[in-house]
């Protein structure tokens, strides 16, 4: 219990991450912890980075793949309100970065903050998208980025202003470990308009998703110029399975795991996928997933 040691009110031993990720398989953490305040925070790196214990964030789920092992050291979650606010002063908007994109998202069209209505139907929270620079065909997150605040692996917290920050497709120079919060600068815009032009691009994403109840992920970054579904659709691998975890039919870059599915399962059908693909198309997919 020494790791523990004033700190059990927000960290625990043992905690199943197949009930945090989308694909609802892996297996658990050493520690998992969801601190309740940026000192909770603060004092759990720091202590993680004395012990030499390894940290990760998890947020929400849509983008990780655990190994049946489990993962060792800590596992942070940042679902208290106290990393999920939002204020928006004129058009600047300052987000945590536990807070769900989707809320966002919507928040923005309806205060008439545009750009943001074309992230509709992307998944995770806001410091995981900034991590990976979530995006659509047509926007990123990272083009109304202005400032982050991050915490680094020894517990020290950073402002970054937009000079220091850099995106790039599904990539982003934030690579501390934690992004407590961000702000972005939008354009104005008529709500209504804004509003519709959300619903409109979310019934086409959902109708290129799999279907509700479905434990699934998309698994590659699109290469530039071809999208990697048609890509995995022309080497002639839709609907190929390995064990219970099978090519989506509705879009060829997600992966549906099906009850009693195994991380090895995906992590076969990942390889069989990059090699039909290179050997047939010449095209070296790559993975925008995180396995632990």
């Amino acid at each position: 219990m020494g790791f523990l040691s004033g700190l059990e009110h927000c960290v625990r031993e043992g905690e199943p991450l197949s009930a945090h990720t989308w694909f609802r398989f892996g297996g658990l953490a050493q520690y998992w912890a969801e601190p309740t305040s940026l000192e909770d925070l603060t004092a759990i790196v720091k202590r993680s980075h004395d012990e030499g214990a390894a940290v990760r964030l998890l947020g929400g789920g849509s983008n990780v793949v655990v190994r049946d092992a489990g993962v060792r050291g800590v596992v942070v979650h940042l679902s208290a309100p106290v990393f999920s606010q939002i204020s928006v002063q004129g058009r600047r908007l300052k987000v945590g970065g536990g807070a769900k994109l989707s809320h966002v998202v919507s928040m923005c069209a309806s205060r008439g903050l545009a750009g943001m209505e074309q992230l509709v139907g992307i998944p995770g929270v806001v410091g995981g998208a900034l991590h990976g620079n979530a995006g659509s065909h047509v926007a990123d997150i990272g083009q109304w980025t202005v400032g982050a605040t991050v915490m680094t692996r020894t517990g020290e917290i950073v402002v970054r202003d937009a000079a220091d920050l850099q995106f790039s497709h599904r990539d982003s120079s934030l690579n501390e470990l934690v992004i407590l919060d961000a702000e972005f600068e939008f354009e104005q815009d008529d709500p209504q308009a804004l509003t519709q032009k959300m619903q409109q691009t979310w019934i086409v994403a959902k109708a290129k998703q799999p279907t509700i109840g479905q434990y699934a992920g998309c698994i590659f970054k699109d290469p530039g110029g071809v999208s990697a579904s048609s890509l995995i659709e022309d080497a002639g691998l839709k609907g190929e399975r390995i064990g219970e975890v099978a090519i989506c039919e509705r879009n060829a870059n997600f992966m549906v795991a099906e009850p009693g599915a195994q991380c090895d399962d995906l992590l076969s059908l990942i390889d069989l996928v990059r090699s039909r693909v290179s050997e047939q198309l010449g095209v070296d997919l790559e993975p925008q997933i995180e396995i632990w």
